[in-house]
């Protein structure tokens, strides 16, 4: 009881999180697109919240079919509206990862700014790159810390900063690319398990090799994470932090479940496909 409170507490957690990256893309996207958002750019704008709306669902999918729906349940009209909704969240999940890839394209878009005083800027509309996706007013305080420093601009906004921070901010979206796609290629591999489950060729075979291959992929994810955490990025660092903890939850039910489904089966028979 207290496991499963503990497991529904971390997909709540991830649920609020939809809500933080909106707040987050919204206030990024004011400074790079203003009032230019269009279905063009809009993934661009929002790849954060529309990739973790579309894996929250896709999870609570895994959940429902590796935990709480029987095997014989998931056929018939049930199955095939479980398949489209996955396939929606699908698309979803590779429109946030263009995203990914634009915002990439953006940030890594700069050219040298020349100014004669930095103060000129305070109050112009003009703002300084502190992380990717966080720029901030021009104040007197910014003036004064950027004034002397060599500056760049990002191609088409009003955004400055150092190359330093540019560089930075670079960096930080090519984890993110290398992150969504990292689990992209986890929730296809658990796709491809849940479907050998149910039809009942999932061997321990074949979990083995999968456990190999996912180690690596997990691995990469913990080190995105860390980065993410040296970096001070918390938002970032803790929704990596919780996707880690609710998949590790999956690839609980889904051994279970192997592993209930073997013990059903009849020795040197194979388990009858339930769907």
């Amino acid at each position: 009881m207290l496991f499963r409170a503990f497991k529904y507490t971390i997909y709540l957690l991830l649920a609020i999180n939809i809500v933080l990256f909106f707040q987050e893309d919204y206030l990024a996207a004011r400074e790079t697109f203003g009032s230019n958002i269009g279905w063009g750019n809009f993934v661009e704008a929002f790849s954060a919240t529309i990739d973790t709306a579309a894996w929250v669902v896709l999870l609570l999918l895994f959940e429902l079919e590796t935990a709480v729906i029987s095997d014989e349940r998931l056929r018939g009209g049930l199955k095939w509206l479980l398949m489209a909704v996955r396939s929606i969240c699908y698309v979803f999940i590779g429109w946030a990862f263009w995203g990914y890839l634009g915002k990439l394209g953006l940030v890594s878009g700069h050219e040298p700014f020349v100014i004669a005083n930095v103060c000129e800027l305070v109050g112009t509309g003009f703002t300084w790159l502190s992380d990717l996706d966080e720029y901030l007013p021009i104040d007197a305080a910014a003036c004064a810390a950027l004034s002397g420093s060599d500056l760049v601009r990002i191609n088409g906004t009003q955004i400055i900063g150092t190359p330093d921070a540019a560089a930075a901010a670079v960096r930080l979206a090519w984890v993110d690319v290398i992150n969504a796609g990292d689990w992209i290629i986890i929730v296809l591999m658990l796709e491809v398990e849940v479907l050998l489950q149910l039809r009942g060729r999932l061997t321990e075979a074949l979990m083995r090799a999968s456990k190999l291959v996912k180690g690596v992929l997990y691995a990469i994810l913990f080190a995105a994470a860390a980065y993410w955490g040296v970096l001070g990025d918390f938002l970032d660092f803790w929704d990596a932090f919780l996707w880690l903890v609710a998949f590790i939850f999956i690839e609980m039910n889904i051994f279970k479940w192997q592993a209930e489904t073997a013990e059903e089966a009849e020795p040197g028979l194979p388990v009858e496909a339930s769907s």
